[in-house]
């Protein structure tokens, strides 16, 4: 029997800093087509959990080193990537430090929230969700924040 096609499976990660007021997030700008502004993430390699990928993605692209806090949702549109069907499951990590655009990031920005650029893909309904996820979960405290890079 052949096997099935299926979507290709990413993820993506919403990373709040947590050692500055308001706990900005981190956004990549694309050094890859498509183009602008998102979230850091990419493709779960054979062999690696959801969550390994998610840290390592965020690693990769950031430089961070991210604590999962919250599976924030997965998100499966056949249409959310030009490039193909893919299914994205989004988590929502916090870190500290500085971070810097490597890998896959040709730059990478700081924001609120609530004031962000025009995103890639999905982004930009991945990140109401998120902004309705916080403004349920205000109570949560960040742990303590590690030495990065």
């Amino acid at each position: 029997m052949p096997a099935p096609k299926t979507p290709a499976l990413t993820v993506d990660t919403v990373i709040e800093l947590i050692d500055r007021p308001d706990f900005p997030i981190v956004l990549i700008e694309r050094r890859n087509p498509p183009p602008g502004w998102a979230l850091p993430g990419g493709f779960v390699d054979i062999g690696e959990t959801v969550e390994q990928a998610a840290v390592r993605e965020a690693q990769e692209e950031t430089s961070l080193e991210v604590e999962l806090v919250s599976l924030l949702g997965v998100y499966s549109d056949p249409g959310r990537d030009p490039r193909g069907h893919t299914v994205s499951v989004v988590y929502v990590a916090q870190a500290c430090g500085q971070p810097v655009a490597r890998d896959d990031a040709k730059n990478i920005g700081i924001f609120s929230a609530g004031e962000v650029p025009a995103l890639a893909f999905d982004h930009a309904a991945i990140l109401r969700d998120y902004r309705d996820w916080r403004a349920v979960r205000p109570a949560i405290r960040p742990g303590p924040c590690h030495a990065g890079p």
